[in-house]
């Protein structure tokens, strides 16, 4: 299960956030987008998984469920953790009527057991630390059985032991559902820790391809800058972010 994009562009208000873009993602492999804020990372996972329509190129997903986890875990608040994460089998029309009330809550505790977290299912998002919510927004995203996962800064607003779990979980998603994945964050661990290879946007092209390690060489200015988090270098930040 593969992903091909083939110049895809996207602009806003005149300016164009992607313009032209290409490249691939191998199945079973994990790719990481970076960039400094601003650069198109989160919308292209918003175009790969239909919340917004490129305005030219091609995209070609095997075919297969798409899953997304968004960078603020974006549960219901007024659902408890079984509905959260049971709510594409009991609201999508493929799922609807599939399964029983007892084969649902099977499915959510073995998808709760995945992430390290069992007999939660009655709590509500407030009553969870950031940490479990991202790891429900995760068991949320593989109930499906996706063959693809989009995750939108799945460490952001997290301590470093914690991002470390989620970082943890990723790859034994990945091993575990042989999910063909994207990753956007900012991270240098989770980009060392969980990415196969990485592209990096700017000014809405790609400027660097490659491995993680090969990034952290710092071999051109764009990954000298970026790893180095200086505002010194052809990179420079403004005010607007996609």
């Amino acid at each position: 299960m593969t992903i091909k994009v083939e110049n895809l562009t996207k602009e806003f208000d005149g300016r164009k956030v992607l313009d032209n873009i290409s490249f691939n993602v191998e199945e079973g492999e994990i790719l990481s987008i970076v960039g400094f804020s601003g650069s198109g990372k989160s919308t292209i996972l918003k175009i790969l998984c239909g919340l917004l329509k490129a305005d030219s190129g091609n995209i070609d997903i095997s075919n297969g469920d798409v899953a997304m986890v968004f960078q603020y875990s974006a549960l219901f608040d007024s659902l408890n953790v079984f509905d959260n994460i049971s709510f594409a089998l009991q609201e999508r029309k493929e799922f609807k009527n599939k399964y029983t009330q007892d084969e649902l809550k099977e499915i959510v505790a073995k998808s709760l057991r995945t992430v390290g977290l069992s007999g939660i299912e009655d709590k509500f998002p407030h009553e969870l630390s950031g940490g479990m919510q991202k790891r429900v927004s995760l068991a949320r995203a593989i109930v499906t059985k996706p063959k693809f996962i989009l995750y939108d800064e799945p460490t952001a607003g997290l301590d470093p032991i914690a991002s470390t779990v989620i970082e943890d979980y990723i790859l034994r998603l990945r091993d575990e559902t042989k999910a063909t994945s994207i990753i956007v964050t900012h991270q240098m661990s989770t980009i060392q820790r969980c990415s196969d290879r990485v592209i990096m946007l700017y000014d809405g092209h790609i400027v660097y391809r490659g491995t993680p390690s090969d990034l952290l060489k710092q071999n051109t200015p764009y990954t000298k800058q970026f790893v180095s988090a200086s505002m010194d270098g052809p990179m420079k930040i403004t005010a607007s972010g996609f």
